[in-house]
């Protein structure tokens, strides 16, 4: 597919999954802006390549939004809404404050951001809108409420988003599950893992960033173009093996 001379957006671009989409972007020759709240691996990744432009800013931030449109130079071939952060939850006592600041970069800021491209005229002819969302919006760990009432959020705005702008833009959603992204995080080294992490999934090992943005270059492709208001697993099979104690080798066993 000819990925040449269009434009994307990927917020929270400079570290992790969302440097991953981008680079993969940048390495089929399609021209893309980062917007992130770190500067330092932004500026340098920035520094990497020509066709690259980061801003820095925080897209829980309204503010912080209407200026990185505004500085928008053409209209936007895909939007990559990557940006997200977890904050635990019920059992440590996650505030409203933090609670409803996680919504905010998490669903709020992709319903904002594609809401000033639409107003601006910014979305191209057959845009392409994929939201990152996670395997926690359909299972989840003790804890988590903040991070997984954002993905579930991502997940059901993405269907609304779909039709909404139908014969505009098609909208879609990814879910990945353990994806190792410390091959494109500093502040993250890659994981050791044991041969029981590699072996609950069923394809045999844990995940990696490019998995996921394979899956968002074919959503942004003419090869997808009949595909909007889905959800794609990216997991390794993992969410789809029944774990029963006792079972094909399988057990249960608590450190409390």
């Amino acid at each position: 597919m000819n990925y040449n001379s269009k434009f994307a957006i990927v917020t929270g671009g400079a570290n992790g999954i969302g440097r991953c989409i981008a680079e993969v972007f940048l390495h089929v020759g399609t021209e893309v802006a980062v917007i992130d709240v770190d500067r330092e691996e932004g500026e340098e990744f920035q520094g990497l390549y020509p066709d690259l432009r980061f801003f820095h800013g925080d897209i829980g931030d309204k503010a912080a939004l209407e200026g990185f449109v505004k500085a928008l130079r053409r209209p936007v071939d895909y939007l990559v809404n990557n940006a997200c952060i977890g904050r635990k939850g019920l059992l440590s006592g996650c505030s409203w404050e933090d609670f409803e600041y996680v919504q905010r970069v998490g669903v709020t800021a992709p319903y904002y951001l594609t809401s000033l491209l639409l107003k601006g005229n910014l979305l191209a002819p057959k845009a392409s809108i994929v939201n990152i969302a996670s395997t926690r919006a359909f299972q989840s760990q003790e804890d988590t409420e903040s991070y997984t009432a954002a993905k579930g959020g991502i997940v059901a705005l993405t269907h609304a988003m779909a039709v909404s702008l139908a014969g505009r833009a098609r909208v879609n959603s990814v879910s990945p599950g353990w994806i190792d992204a410390g091959l494109y995080h500093k502040q993250i080294a890659p994981g050791e893992h044991s041969a029981e992490d590699h072996a609950q999934h069923p394809v045999g090992r844990v995940g990696k960033p490019e998995d996921v943005a394979g899956v968002v270059l074919y959503l942004c492709g003419d090869q997808a173009e009949f595909i909007t208001g889905e959800n794609i697993t990216v997991d390794g099979g993992m969410g789809r093996l029944m774990v029963y104690h006792g079972d094909f080798g399988w057990g249960l066993e608590k450190n409390n």
